[in-house]
């Protein structure tokens, strides 16, 4: 998403992040076969002051809007799925489970991305 909108400052960040901790080895992996270089990533906690930062959030599942609506209630208006214009896909978090699992979360990452850069354009 950062090199289709470069003017856009665009980070990531987890409600249950390994904080300090790089990209998983198989999302780097899957990544890189699709030129996607996930070096220099650095996993950082989801918080209040680092949401006032930003002026749309995006959250892989449903619980994750829950949770930032009850936990986070002043960035709640801000927060979206990522599967938004896909009929509001949940992308599930691929941790620990296969490599094709990670393939698709890629893919729909990928095609969520698409979606969101042609919005974010207009």
């Amino acid at each position: 998403m950062r090199a289709s909108l470069p003017g856009k400052k665009i980070d990531s960040a987890g409600l249950g992040a390994l904080v300090g901790e790089g990209a998983n080895p198989m999302a780097a992996e899957v990544a890189a076969e699709h030129g996607v270089c996930l070096d220099g990533h650095c996993a950082q906690a989801f918080s209040s002051s680092l949401a006032m930062q930003y002026d749309l959030i995006l959250v892989m599942e449903n619980s994750h809007l829950e949770r930032i609506k009850k936990s986070y209630p002043e960035v709640s208006g801000k927060t979206m799925l990522f599967g938004h214009w896909q009929n509001q896909l949940e992308i599930g978090d691929p941790y620990k489970k296969s490599r094709e699992m990670y393939q698709l979360v890629y893919t729909q990452l990928a095609q969520s991305t698409a979606r969101w850069v042609l919005a974010l354009k207009k």
